[in-house]
């Protein structure tokens, strides 16, 4: 089974394993490419904060506060402060940029309409904020990284700095011969790991303030109403989609089939050389092409071996059906809610039928697996790639359909393949 790949730094510390996986590697990238953005914002808090330290020295020097200097420091300041909507738009399009290594999601980037808006627009204040984050308490955070990796690396150092003659102080006591400092020397070993997934830590947290700050998305008390508002569309669109399917099972398709059954037996008290048997053959044929028309029709309100196998069992059901190979690899676990699980089918099946039509492909895999609140659906094919959702491929229909119940579609179509179709759709436990 292809196990489900995080999307982001904060995702993959959740996993018991991120430490053999790329995600430190990316995390200490992001980390070492911080500093030379953090340390120039450092130096302009501290020319803003110069004015508070020239006159807390003088008081505390008992000399009188030289006022000319001052005055020179305070300007100098608020010129600083001024142009941090300025500098916060330069700032902010390289920390979106950097933000990939440990967060590919995409970010809304706010359009500004001239210089005006930097000082009214309260994204452009959220990227003021995250500058002066980024100058002011992240290098706090890095220096006290830095001070527990240099004291790691003494412990690590020590048998070796008590080679000496000279006793070595490490922590908290005195070390005069190398067979002493073994133990430290172990600590210190042991406490790597630790201080690599603390490096993780800091990094994932610094990228989820970046995001949240650097997100210039619309208003969130009018995205939660629309929110709420779709919500409230798939609620009614899954009531009235119910009641269509009771209505059509309990009350069309029963008389259908009564008149079907009618005709059959009023064919056989016909003789065949009457003018009647023509007509009444007609009618009993086309009563039962009806009837499988409306089967057809509940099948694709609901299909049936949904309801009975569940999306598993019914996607291995599509896959048998399919005219090329079909490998299907389920981890699921609980059941899933309808909406979802009727989502996903109509996904693999549209796919499928995508695979059969254009892809020319000599087998296909499709993997469903749950985890971090997600249903994730993998089509891939071997065929020949190059799909394009312009062209009518079905692709954008789909994509309606998982947008619908506040999923996404993502595709990967080189020419020449493989097709991969990703959809994810939120699936609460």
């Amino acid at each position: 089974m292809t196990p489900d790949v995080p999307l982001h730094l904060a995702a993959a510390l959740r996993r018991r394993d991120h430490l053999l996986s790329p995600w430190p590697w990316r995390a200490l990238a992001y980390l070492a490419t911080t500093l030379p953005v953090a340390a120039p914002l450092s130096i302009g808090l501290l020319v803003v904060g110069a004015p508070l330290m020239a006159v807390l020295n003088t008081v505390r020097q008992d000399r009188p506060v030289e006022l000319p200097i001052v005055v020179f420091l305070t300007v100098v300041a608020l010129l600083v402060l001024a142009s941090a909507p300025v500098v916060s738009l330069a700032v902010a399009v390289v920390e979106r940029w950097r933000l990939r290594l440990v967060d590919p999601r995409p970010l809304h980037r706010p359009r500004y309409t001239g210089l005006v808006a930097r000082y009214t627009s309260a994204a452009a204040w959220r990227e003021v904020g995250h500058t002066f984050l980024l100058g002011g308490l992240v290098p706090l955070a890095y220096w006290l990284l830095f001070m527990l990796v240099l004291l790691d690396a003494t412990l690590i150092a020590s048998p070796w700095l008590a080679s000496g003659n000279d006793p070595v102080i490490v922590v908290w006591t005195t070390i005069d011969t190398p067979r002493q400092a073994i133990p430290y020397a172990a600590v210190g070993v042991l406490c790597v790991p630790a201080l690599l997934y603390l490096a993780v830590l800091l990094a994932a947290g610094q990228a989820t303030a970046a995001r949240w700050l650097l997100d210039g998305s619309v208003d969130t008390t009018a995205l939660r109403e629309v929110t709420r508002s779709r919500a409230r569309l798939v609620d009614a669109y899954e009531a009235e989609r119910r009641r269509i399917e009771r209505d059509v099972h309990d009350g069309a398709q029963p008389r259908l089939t009564s008149l079907t059954l009618q005709l059959g037996l009023a064919r056989l008290d016909v003789p065949d050389d009457s003018p009647a048997a023509r007509p009444l053959a007609v009618a009993h044929e086309q009563a039962k092409g009806l009837m499988v028309t409306l089967r057809q029709i509940v099948q694709g309100i609901r299909p049936q071996n949904l309801t009975e196998l569940g999306l598993a069992g019914a996607v291995r059901e599509l896959a048998g059906a399919a005219t090329i190979p079909v490998d299907v690899r389920a981890d699921l676990g609980q059941p899933l809610p309808e909406v979802v699980e009727t989502t996903a089918y109509f996904v693999v099946s549209e796919s499928l039928g995508n695979v059969a039509r254009h892809a020319r492909a000599g087998r296909a895999e499709v993997r469903l697996t749950r985890s971090a609140g997600r249903l994730v659906v993998e089509i891939e094919d071997d065929g020949c790639g190059d799909a394009d959702p312009a062209r009518g491929s079905g692709l954008t229909g789909l994509a309606d359909r998982v947008a619908a119940v506040d999923g996404r579609l993502l595709l990967s179509s080189p020419p020449g393949g493989p097709t991969l179709v990703r959809v994810e759709l939120p699936c609460p436990r």
